[in-house]
């Protein structure tokens, strides 16, 4: 299986070859990402048989762990793998020729997410996300629109500061044990549970809450969305901020399962979904209305993963993935819907189909039933519900009072849509690839409706993998190291 590594070289490799073989085929160069990518998604589903309960380790250039680079490569990493590659092939720039520099930076994306999947070192998370980050810098200022290079400056400058605060938790760490492979740290984890270690979470938190969109972290997320475009908006909303999310839950269920960190995470989670949503109800501008309850739903997912165990764990990635599928369609079906509310009225008489399919996305992103949304925001509101703590309690009611506010805001703008008025200024691409992906994805939404039940039971078994740490720990480390300190 050590094949896998090809998920990281093949994209890193094919970014540096582009520009070269761009001096002597445009056409050529152009097709390189995506015939990379779909070599992964093949490669990923052919794999998928072959992980078993336990993943498996790649120890790169033969060094054993703590001292080499180790990725871990088990059933949630290879649905995050799909899940890259199918979302890239989305939103590649198919229908204009652009710079082949900004196929290279698609492609350093792409291999720095599937770094960010696989890694199981501390210092090697930090370096992929890091390259995650100048690849974004670049594709932000690259857009055509003159106010997106402002953007990126400044999403520059906050990223860098959480860089940094991120560098100094891990610094902290290594401090503190001497190790910075994950599954070595998961069997000295005594010496994390006191002030410093606390505080070294507390900076990888805020370090990877930048681009995971956290409270008081996103202040960069309405700029840079609404002057890109919104293939890149849909990207970065549905999938990179997830990516970040990994590099937490990663840290937190293999080191930090302490129930201070986990009310961090509860405080910092419901804060995010009420301010975003405070703001999104205020917008008047449909880019603007989704960047905000995107900031709300990543609050929501940071409320799940405060769950101890893998309950947590369970509803969290049933939330990443519905909010992947949702708000990524959302941010697709605005290309065709773009603008302010008072430009989309009348739409629905312009563009049925568009409405129709902007309806299934927010009934099911409001939990209404039968939708996916539903049974997810039921599981983490009883799993709240459960917990022996009066801050879980609270949750549940800012929650519904969150869940209110956004009803209120998206169908005040279906109210918009069914007016008698017609638009005149509306930007409309009936016939563009990011509606018939919105289409694709509202298909497969509708679709999952008969499936929830083993969908449900699958990420169940793949939560209980990803929250054993003894499971992590004996796949990755020799014998006489996984017994304690080094």
């Amino acid at each position: 299986m050590n094949h896998l590594i090809l998920l990281v070289v093949l994209p890193l490799l094919s970014a540096f070859i582009i520009p070269v073989v761009a001096k002597h085929s445009l056409t050529i160069s152009r097709l390189i990402g995506p015939v990379v990518l779909v070599f992964i998604l093949a490669l990923v589903v052919l794999s998928w048989n072959s992980v078993g309960s336990n993943g498996f380790a790649i120890f790169l250039g033969g060094f054993l762990p703590p001292v080499g680079i180790v990725f871990y490569i088990d059933h949630f990493s290879l649905m995050l793998s799909g899940l890259i590659a199918g979302m890239l092939l989305i939103v590649w720039p198919w229908n204009s020729y652009v710079a082949p520099r900004q196929y290279s930076l698609y492609m350093l994306l792409t291999a720095a997410s599937f770094g960010l999947v696989l890694s199981a070192d501390l210092f090697n998370l930090y370096v992929f996300y890091e390259l995650l980050a100048v690849a974004t810098y670049g594709l932000i200022a690259r857009q055509k629109n003159p106010a997106a290079a402002v953007a990126a400056l400044r999403y520059l400058f906050v990223s860098a500061t959480g860089s940094a605060m991120l560098l100094l938790g891990i610094a902290i760490i290594y401090t503190l044990t001497g190790t910075l492979n994950i599954a070595h740290l998961a069997t000295m984890t005594d010496q994390l549970h006191g002030l410093a270690g606390l505080s070294a979470f507390a900076l990888i938190v805020i370090g990877a809450g930048v681009k995971a969109e956290m409270f008081l972290l996103n202040t960069w997320v309405p700029e840079v969305y609404s002057t890109i475009e919104t293939p890149l908006a849909a990207l970065l909303a549905g999938l990179i901020s997830k990516l970040a999310t990994v590099l937490i839950i990663r840290v937190l269920l293999m080191l930090f399962q302490q129930s201070e960190v986990l009310q961090m995470l509860l405080v910092v989670g419901v804060f995010g979904v009420i301010s975003g949503e405070m703001v999104a109800w205020r917008a008047k501008d449909m880019l603007r209305m989704l960047s905000f309850s995107s900031i709300a739903q990543l609050g929501m997912i940071f409320i799940a993963f405060s769950i101890a165990g893998e309950v947590g764990l369970w509803i969290g990635l049933a939330m990443m993935l519905h909010h992947l599928l949702v708000k990524g369609g959302l941010f697709l079906l605005a290309d065709k819907m773009q603008g302010s509310f008072d430009n989309l009225r009348g739409y629905a008489k312009r563009s049925a189909m568009a409405v129709a399919i902007f309806i299934i996305f927010i009934l099911s992103l409001l939990g209404i039933p039968p939708f996916p949304g539903f049974w997810i925001k039921l599981m983490l509101i009883l799993n709240l519900a459960e917990q022996n703590n009066t801050l879980y309690h609270y949750a549940i009611g800012f929650i519904l009072l969150a869940t209110v506010i956004e009803a209120a805001y998206l169908f005040k703008l279906v109210r918009y849509l069914f007016q008698d008025e017609e638009a005149a200024t509306i930007v409309s691409t009936p016939k563009s690839l990011t509606f018939w992906y919105a289409q694709i994805f509202a298909l497969v939404l509708l679709v999952s409706l008969a499936f929830i039940s083993p969908i449900s039971n699958r990420l169940k078994d793949m939560a209980s993998q990803v929250a054993n740490p003894d499971i992590y720990i004996n796949t990755i480390l020799p014998s006489h190291l996984s017994g304690g300190n080094p």
